[in-house]
């Protein structure tokens, strides 16, 4: 099983990007913070997204497993862009709340999600990511 997508952009970070099929665009733009007038996506957003919903899916495939009801799991992925001393880089910090759940139980689920999301495995090594549970 696989599945491919593909996104074009121009402009950069004033411009706009686009699904193949027009299903999704965006205007891009800096954020405030970095200088930018804050009046557009930037691809810090784009990137928190995707990881909070594949991470939710990895969560959801592993509740059961670990005594969870997954419905009731909430994934919030925080991502960051600093200067480094090369460039720009990331850090990403995942939450993750289970109401009503056992704490030792969620913590555990939490790390095993970390282990088979795809957007975890390929930034392991490749940048900061924490693991917290609410």
């Amino acid at each position: 099983m696989a599945y491919t997508t593909k996104a074009t952009s121009k402009g950069g970070r004033e411009g706009r990007a686009n699904l193949e099929g027009g299903a999704l665009a965006l205007s891009m733009a800096f954020p405030k913070e970095l200088g930018g007038a804050g009046d557009g996506h930037n691809p810090e957003q784009l990137f928190a997204i995707g990881y909070s919903a594949c991470f939710n899916q990895a969560v959801i495939a592993l509740g059961r497993k670990h005594g969870i009801d997954p419905a009731k799991a909430v994934v919030t992925v925080q991502v960051t862009i600093d200067k480094d001393e090369v460039s720009f880089a990331l850090k990403a910090d995942i939450t993750l709340s289970v109401p009503g759940a056992d704490k030792a139980a969620v913590q555990a689920l939490l790390e095993d999600a970390h282990k088979i999301c795809p957007y975890s495995r390929a930034t392991r090594g490749n940048m900061p990511v924490s693991l917290t549970v609410v």
